[in-house]
């Protein structure tokens, strides 16, 4: 067990299925953590913890809240496809107030960024983290920006950045997608401590994806510069989900998976891109 951060560390989205479980599973490593969500926290708050709630669009509360910590852990913000105006307010602008804080806390941010950033890149590829965004809609759209931002933020000012490309992170995989990309809640959790405990950082990309035999999308990131590498993997799981997939010849295309056929409007497949 590595020791715990010496200063907070400030957790946004913390009432989601992902802010719970970190919030239980760092808590438990002896962090100090301050929890925010625009939702009330629906389980007890762990000792050395406290939640406030707070709407990221309000920049003074998210300045108030990151005062003295050392690290951001960005999970706030609208986590599925939604109308543009929806996502505009806590993807974007609450992004905003999240790296104001951290340039005036020097504090890094780890961004929970998404596999829909470059959602409609093929499922045949194989793409590097510098591949591209190529997002499947406004939700992947508002991650993509949100990794410019973090560049931004890096090259003007020095505030570090892990983006963690999340891919499909839930109790157990779903799908016949998720046997390649399914996350496990215990490897995102010790990837969390790495993305806080490496002494430095930079401004970095980790897929998040866990050690599955079908994960042949996704390749050449920061995972060996943090010390991490996935335990778990959806390997267990092929057989009662290998059929598991839809009629949706678009859906079953991309690496984005159902996020690509919401609103598709095309009469025919996209034509390959005329630029790399």
């Amino acid at each position: 067990m590595t020791d715990a951060p010496t200063k907070p560390v400030l957790l946004t989205g913390a009432s989601g299925a992902l802010g719970r479980m970190l919030t239980k599973s760092l808590s438990a490593l002896g962090w100090t953590l301050r929890l925010t969500d625009i939702a009330p926290f629906p389980d007890p708050v762990p000792a050395g913890a406290a939640f406030t709630k707070a709407d990221l669009n309000d920049g003074p509360t998210i300045l108030r809240l990151a005062e003295g910590c050392g690290a951001i852990i960005h999970l706030g913000g609208v986590s599925v496809e939604r109308p543009f105006e929806e996502v505009l307010g806590p993807n974007i602008r609450g992004l905003f107030h999240i790296y104001e804080a951290a340039r005036r806390e020097k504090a890094r941010v780890i961004f929970a960024s998404s596999n829909h950033s470059i959602g409609f890149h093929e499922r045949t590829e194989t793409i590097g983290a510098d591949t591209q965004f190529l997002p499947d809609g406004f939700y992947g759209l508002s991650k993509a920006y949100g990794e410019l931002m973090g560049r931004l933020y890096w090259f003007k000012h020095g505030v570090e950045s892990v983006f963690l490309r999340i891919g499909s992170c839930h109790p157990e995989p779903i799908d016949a997608r998720a046997l390649a990309s399914w996350l496990s809640y215990a490897d995102l959790s010790r990837l969390m401590v790495r993305c806080v405990e490496t002494p430095t950082v930079g401004c970095c990309v980790v897929w998040g994806a866990s050690n599955n035999k079908a994960m042949t999308w996704w390749r050449d990131d920061a995972r060996e510069a943090l010390g991490w590498t996935p335990r778990d993997s959806a390997d267990p799981y092929a057989g009662q989900l290998a059929g598991r997939v839809t009629d949706n010849p678009v859906v079953e295309r991309y690496m984005g998976g159902a996020f690509c056929g919401i609103d598709y409007t095309r009469s025919a497949p996209a034509p390959a891109m005329l630029f790399d």
